[in-house]
């Protein structure tokens, strides 16, 4: 038996994204800057032009001093999480 998994919520990550830099009053240079990213890479995220790559997600992590797992787990926004209890 073949299960397919649940499409990943991208909309939860690129508000994720959104949160953690308006929670710092950080603008898109500001976060470029720490983050190493340019600032098209960063606007192209949040506003969902691309979903960016494991390194692009590692790089902000860093810069916002959060774990990875603080962007990977709102993929699973709106389904359940793998290894979770089922009802």
């Amino acid at each position: 038996m073949t299960i397919i998994p649940p499409d990943p919520n991208l909309t939860a990550l690129r508000v994720e994204l959104a949160r953690l830099r308006g929670e710092r009053g950080w603008t898109f240079d500001s976060l470029a800057e720490r983050s190493g990213l340019a600032r098209r890479t960063l606007i192209d995220l949040e506003h969902g032009h691309t979903a960016g790559s494991l390194a692009t997600w590692h790089a902000l992590a860093h810069a916002f001093d959060v774990p990875i797992e603080r962007f990977l787990t709102s993929l699973c926004d709106g389904h359940p999480t793998p290894g979770a209890p089922r009802p």
